[in-house]
């Protein structure tokens, strides 16, 4: 068992705060996540998150012209600097004080920060003459504003900065020393916020927008008299010029105010952003309304718009909602949102391909791993969805909840099937489905009992009956479909659901027992108890086998409102959930603290712990409390400021008191917690996932190793390898590159490999490098085009080795896992295919091209087109009641009946 796992990606959360970046082709957009940085590629439709980590939660960040340094600054002024292009830290600043927005500057040589009310001008990092690397070299200081400074607009040409703030005015700086007179101006005459400022393309005209909805346009003209006459001098006298207002515009919104605003000098386009989540786009100087859209009824926290000016960015906090408009075609880019609550619980699909997350907002969320985005998301739970888990083929889902059901959904066409439901009503907060999907199982707090259910057809079949108190957790064994149940009255019981005896002996644990896990063989069961124990149990003999002591493995941090330090506290030293691994070797384990540990089974010791967060804003992840905050009514932290704000909407506060769970991070008295919900290893044994409060952490094995030999000798060498594929000697050329480990060279032998010989080379490849070509074959179909080729590799090896690879289950399960990935994936395309060219398919086969020139060959063809028709019926028929679930209306206008949808279903599990 590998344990060189490393954080890969944050799926769950798109977007918390702050602004959001376009890079300067416009093909990626960078968001801060918390004290995250996420990265969304929009083209290739893939994400990743930074592994670096702010001290809090990210207020601003930036991107330099040429997309090689992304700058990113936290709530309390805390820079760190990191190369875009490599992902590595470069430098870590403190700005000591709160900053408010970073800008680079077009031409790459600067940058402006809003720290307070100081508008400070920094030189850009970069390698000087001596080639010693300057981080952060300081280059002007202004201050002329009263209040903060709310935001930063770089002229074109990189002379001037804009700055605007919360003394309703905005101010023009000069970068150079010389042009100060130029640009000493103070713009000022709107009546509320000045949210933006912002120069047109030509710099002759400027525009301020307020947050009270009023556009002021100014132009840089001169002051003239009744009786001055017009200057015909060359020479133009400064001194006369000054900006004024031209023309006023409002938007007349009312009591809506307005939140983001940007403008794209190429198109003259401005975007605003409202409190009410309404977007308009308009076109500037003549204040043309071009588009009027609402991204739904929360504020409109950021703004942003590409290059090019075709795709629209938009974030909004309060639901974590990050949006990509494209305005010319009035389609949507990029539409994702994670979870508006605390996530309860997350499960793996069997290829490792998704992962699906239950929320305590009623929601659950299919994402996909690969590209990190959400593809579904079900809400018909009424409550808090408390478990979910896969059958065994991975294409239905079942989910538990509070508002009393168990549910069971169609992962193919997207929708609810089936609805289990008890005697009375009760929540339920566990959930185990058996591998062959024909039982599911449901146990809770309210009720002492396991309730059971037929997938087929819905109905109650048993109500297991034997535990004194709640029931805590259930588990199903994936090779003898053995049940195990653990409950709060401190034992665990085995059950055979499809035995004739239904007497179970308890398995007593000493101690209340939060979480169970299966081992896969169905061998043992290990569980989490209150006293910070993982113990191991035999099930054929109900003895136990091994014990874990967790508690001083454990990272429990110190709350702000506790009396006592975390060595003392017994809150939290104890797990809520564990996971074995596939090959049982290893458990992962996690609970209400700031840690994720992983054991070896055989051993019994700690193997690696995780930090989950590092976020100070979040209660629990430290663990010392800094003793200046620290008062006799508790810490400084705690004491509510939101009365002291200047804005009427900062003011109110409209959460729960005392709430500990929730994305709104502006709880009155208490903090959101860290803490993990829930864990779970891949089926691809490469990477494991944890439920936290930051979102979904995804921890995979580290594969990035360029140049990695294996069995290398002097012989071996690219130059060696190429003469012996160019020799005709396949098999030889293609052991080489796998010794090498080089992927263009396993590439190049791969592809070069005639069809003739794969059949021959495949029952050549010596076992030891099996795992190396399926794994190549799986990672490189998913992005080549050759589909048959592919397809023909992998007949061809488990046809020489399939059962060297069954005896060696082990070995081969993350290549065959990503076998089937690509298999699945490919399945699924080439049906849509089939299926959206079905028609010019029977239309191209149905006519033959002959031309009609006599009678006979008339009647012929006419009887040919009606067996043709007749067939064509039959076949419509058939399509009809197969696609029935798209929706697609029949000839009579009415739905498909349920039972068909009902046999349907069947079938498919």
């Amino acid at each position: 068992m590998k344990s060189d796992f490393k954080f890969s990606n944050l799926l769950g959360t798109v977007y918390r705060q702050g602004n959001i970046v376009f890079s300067d082709d416009g093909k990626q957009l960078i968001s801060p996540v918390g004290n995250r940085v996420s990265v969304f590629d929009l083209i290739n439709n893939k994400s990743f998150t930074f592994e670096y980590e702010h001290r809090k939660n990210i207020a601003t960040l930036d991107l330099n012209k040429q997309g090689t340094l992304l700058l990113s600054v936290d709530e309390d002024g805390r820079a760190i600097l990191v190369n875009f292009k490599s992902r590595n830290v470069l430098h870590h600043f403190n700005f000591k004080d709160k900053c408010y927005q970073v800008k680079f500057s077009p031409d790459g040589k600067l940058f402006a920060l809003a720290t307070g009310r100081f508008l400070q001008i920094w030189k850009t990092p970069e390698v000087n003459q001596d080639r010693q690397f300057a981080p952060f070299v300081r280059y002007r200081i202004h201050a002329g504003h009263f209040q903060d400074i709310l935001s930063l607009t770089w002229s074109p040409d990189s002379r001037f900065i804009i700055s605007t703030s919360k003394d309703l005015t905005a101010k023009i700086w000069s970068i150079d020393s010389d042009e100060k007179d130029l640009a000493s101006t103070t713009f000022a005459g709107h009546k509320d916020y000045v949210m933006g400022a912002f120069f047109s393309a030509d710099q002759e005209n400027i525009y301020t927008v307020s947050k009270d909805g009023a556009l002021f346009i100014w132009e840089y003209s001169q002051k003239r008299n009744e009786g001055d006459e017009e200057d015909n001098e060359d020479e133009v006298d400064i001194s006369k010029y000054s900006w004024r207002i031209a023309k006023k515009h409002f938007f007349y919104t009312g009591q809506i105010k307005v939140k983001c605003v940007t403008f794209h000098s190429k198109s003259n386009m401005l975007v605003v952003g409202f409190s009410n989540g309404e977007f308009r786009l308009y076109e500037l100087p003549e204040f043309t309304l071009i588009q009027q859209l609402s991204m739904g009824q929360n504020p409109v926290n950021a703004v942003t718009i590409n290059e090019s000016g075709e795709w629209l960015g938009f974030g909004s906090s309060k639901l974590g909602q990050l949006l990509v408009y494209e305005w010319q075609s009035e389609s949507y880019i990029l539409k994702q949102q994670g979870h508006f609550d605390a996530t309860n619980s997350l499960t793996y699909s069997p290829d490792g391909s998704r992962v699906v997350t239950a929320a305590e907002d009623g929601k659950i969320k299919v994402w996909d791993v690969a590209s990190g985005f959400c593809l579904a998301t079900f809400d018909e739970h009424t409550s808090s969805v408390t478990q979910v888990q896969f059958a065994k083929k991975g294409q239905v889902l079942f989910s538990s909840s509070i508002d009393g059901t168990v549910r069971a959904w169609d992962l193919i066409r997207y929708r609810n099937f089936r609805v289990f439901t008890a005697a009375e009503r009760i929540s339920f907060n566990s959930l185990a489905v058996d591998p062959s999907g024909e039982v599911v199982c449901a146990g809770s707090l309210d009720s002492f009992d396991i309730h059971v259910w037929s997938v087929q057809t819905g109905q109650l079949l048993d109500t297991l009956s034997g535990h004194e108190g709640p029931i805590s957790a259930l588990a199903f064994s994936q090779e003898n479909s053995v049940l195990a149940s653990a409950s709060w009255d401190k034992t665990i019981r085995i059950w055979s659901i499809f035995g004739r005896s239904q007497q179970v002996e308890p398995i007593e644990v000493y101690s209340d027992v939060l979480a169970l896990a299966i081992k896969p063989d169905g061998t043992s069961v290990a569980v989490s108890t209150l006293k910070g124990q993982i113990t191991i149990f035999d099930i054929q003999e109900g003895k136990q086998i091994g014990n874990i002591d967790c508690r001083r493995d454990i990272i429990s941090g110190r709350n702000l409102e506790d009396r006592f330090t975390a060595k003392n506290s017994e809150r939290s030293k104890f797990f809520t959930t564990i996971n074995y691994s596939f090959d049982g070797l290893a458990i992962v384990a996690g609970g209400n603290n700031n840690s994720i540990c992983l054991y070896d089974v055989p051993n019994e010791v700690l193997l690696r712990r995780f930090i989950v967060s590092k976020n100070m804003t979040l209660n629990g992840t430290l663990e010392f409390l800094n003793s200046s905050k620290m008062t006799e009514a508790g810490s400084l932290d705690l004491i509510d400021e939101d009365g002291e704000n200047s804005d009427l909407e900062d003011r109110i506060d409209n959460t729960l008191p005392g709430s500990r769970r929730g994305g709104d991070l502006s709880t009155r008295k208490l903090r959101p917690e860290v803490r993990v919900t829930s864990v779970e290893f891949s089926p691809t044994a490469t990477a494991f996932a944890a439920a936290s409060t930051e979102g979904l952490l995804i921890y995979s094995v580290d594969d990035s190793i360029f140049f990695d030999p294996f069995d290398l000798d002097v012989d071996v060498t690219p130059q060696s390898t190429i003469e012996a594929l160019e020799g005709k000697e396949y098999l030889n050329a293609l052991v080489m590159s796998f010794r090498l480990n080089e992927e263009y060279l396993v590439n190049k032998v791969y592809e070069t490999i005639p069809l003739s010989e794969i059949s021959l080379v495949a029952n050549g490849v010596p076992v030891v490098y099996l795992t190396k070509l399926l794994t190549f074959i799986g990672n490189f179909a998913l992005e080549s085009q050759h589909v048959e080729f592919n397809l023909i590799w992998i007949k061809n090896i488990l046809s020489a080795h399939g059962n060297y690879i069954n005896l060696h289950k082990n070995i081969f399960v993350t290549p065959m896992r990503a076998i089937q990935r690509f298999i699945g994936r490919i399945a699924k395309e080439v049906t849509t295919l089939s299926m959206e060219n079905k028609y010019t398919y029977r239309f191209l086969t149905s006519t033959d091209g002959t031309v009609v020139q006599d009678d006979e060959e008339v009647e012929n063809l006419s009887n040919d087109e009606d067996t043709a028709d007749e067939e064509d019926a039959v076949l419509q028929s058939d399509e009809d009641d197969e696609e029935g679930w798209v929706g697609f209306e029949g000839k009579d206008n009415k739905l498909p009946l349920e039972n068909e949808d009902e046999s349907s279903d069947e079938e498919l599990i």
